[in-house]
């Protein structure tokens, strides 16, 4: 089994960080097979970036030479899945739903801990769209930027933990989700200082793409994901 796991941003060593993340977890005879958008933004933190992020992971997508059984979109509260699964047969997880879904499983609620404030509304919103908000007890801010995770990681790991402690102390979460691509390194860091279940985006779709090919599915062609409409697209894919 072969799962394209796509970054959302153009940093190359996080794209290798969120690849050994997901290796980690990945079944005897599954091949991660990391991919870098050739244009966007080098983190992604607001819906410009987001918008643009879409773009380049279908582009991306698109372009790669060689076959795949599942597709990762790497970034949380991000958009472009939808666009994802409209281009592809194969199963497309988005790691803010296969976390979601996930901590569901573990307990009556769950509190997603993410990096800026400005980035809460787009998480809140794409919860609300996937059928996955009524069980969240809340979206916080570590206050750090997705690069000063990577840059900073000590000082990360204590604003994660502190507003994750919030969230169980405050919020009654019972399960807390990592709310970004970027934080898969330092999750066993925090599930030590944490007391409860701690879920891992990029590890959870992981596990739920593995499990959709096991099961012999693909994505619906019925409707809402059917392939584009044959029609002129200029500039799309960029080569």
């Amino acid at each position: 089994m072969r799962i394209l796991v796509a970054n959302v941003n153009t940093t190359e060593t996080m794209t290798e960080g969120i690849a050994e993340a997901a290796r980690a977890v990945a079944s005897a005879g599954t091949e991660i097979v990391p991919i870098t958008p050739d244009f966007g933004a080098e983190s992604c933190e607001g819906n410009f970036e987001s918008y643009l992020a879409a773009i380049a992971v279908m582009d991306a997508v698109v372009r790669h030479d060689g076959e795949y059984d599942a597709v990762i979109q790497a970034g949380y509260g991000e958009h472009g899945r939808e666009g994802l699964q409209e281009l592809l047969t194969v199963p497309v997880v988005d790691i803010t739903e296969a976390a979601a879904s996930t901590a569901m499983y573990l307990g009556r609620s769950y509190s997603v801990v993410t990096t800026l404030d400005r980035t809460v509304p787009l998480i809140e919103d794409r919860l609300i769209v996937a059928g996955l908000h009524d069980r969240c007890a809340s979206v916080r801010s570590s206050g750090m930027s997705v690069l000063e995770l990577e840059s900073e990681p000590d000082r990360a790991i204590e604003a994660i933990v502190a507003e994750a402690k919030r969230a169980v102390e405050e919020d009654r979460a019972e399960v807390i989700v990592l709310g970004c691509g970027g934080m898969a390194e330092l999750k066993d860091r925090v599930v030590e200082r944490c007391g409860v279940p701690v879920v891992d985006g990029v590890q959870a779709a992981v596990a739920v793409a593995e499990g959709l090919v096991q099961l012999g599915l693909k994505t619906s062609k019925v409707r809402t994901y059917a392939p584009p409409r044959p029609k002129r697209v200029t500039g799309f894919p960029s080569r």
